[in-house]
């Protein structure tokens, strides 16, 4: 399998429909998808289901709110307490606009590895005895109560690399290499803005963070300043 190269994020976008759920790489700024996800704010998609690190905080995924095209998100944080201004998301959480799922950051990214890995779910025992184990099924193993996590799968994941080769093999930057590589595995459709396309054979193998196989779609981008608050 051999990834399309697209022109701009936005024809990357081809496609994509209303009540769709995406995966967004990247933690904070650090290998965030910046293009394509002001390609999806351009391109108008509504009704999303969010799933990523973050949300209001340097990632410009507050920017889909501005328009209400988000319907929810599954995080591991998504309120800045460390902030007096507050992002959009927040105030649409709290008039009860959109759905927030808090999951912790292990939690969050063991779901999106069995997502990906075709297994049942994930079994912890982070969030026992709180808010996050309310409405879950609890699993005793050797006579240890464990949380039991269901897997989490896109419809869409949206990721950001350093570099990638005209097959779609992936190579990613230092803290780059966050939830990007474990997202392409747990979604239907890959789309990777990258640096820089090079020729096969230019990246070291042993540099390969994503290979071919679970890449769909790649565009060539300039990185986007992004100011945190």
């Amino acid at each position: 399998m051999v990834a399309t190269v697209y022109d701009t994020p936005d024809a990357a976008l081809e496609g994509i429909g209303d009540g769709v759920r995406v995966m967004f790489g990247g933690f904070v700024t650090a290998g965030t998808p910046s293009n394509l996800i002001r390609a999806l704010r351009r391109r108008g998609t509504r009704g999303i289901l969010g799933m990523a690190n973050n949300i209001g905080f340097g990632d410009l995924l507050d920017e889909l709110c501005e328009d209400g095209q988000l319907a929810g998100m599954i995080a591991t944080f998504a309120i800045r307490a460390s902030s007096a201004k507050k992002s959009r998301f927040e105030d649409q959480y709290r008039r009860g606009e959109v759905t927030l799922e808090l999951s912790p950051q292990g939690t969050f990214v063991e779901r999106i590895r069995a997502g990906g890995a075709g297994l049942g779910g994930v079994l912890t025992r982070t969030g026992l005895g709180t808010p996050v184990a309310e409405g879950k099924r609890t699993v005793e193993v050797q006579g240890v109560t464990y949380l039991l996590e269901e897997p989490l799968r896109a419809d869409v994941a949206l990721l950001k690399a350093q570099r990638a080769d005209r097959l779609g093999n992936i190579e990613y930057r230092a803290s780059g290499r966050n939830f990007n590589p474990i997202m392409a595995m747990a979604a239907d459709l890959v789309i990777v803005e990258v640096e820089e396309i090079v020729e096969v054979g230019e990246i070291d193998p042993e540099r390969v963070g994503t290979p071919a196989a679970f890449v769909d779609r790649i565009v060539q981008c300039a990185p986007v300043q992004v100011f945190t608050p």
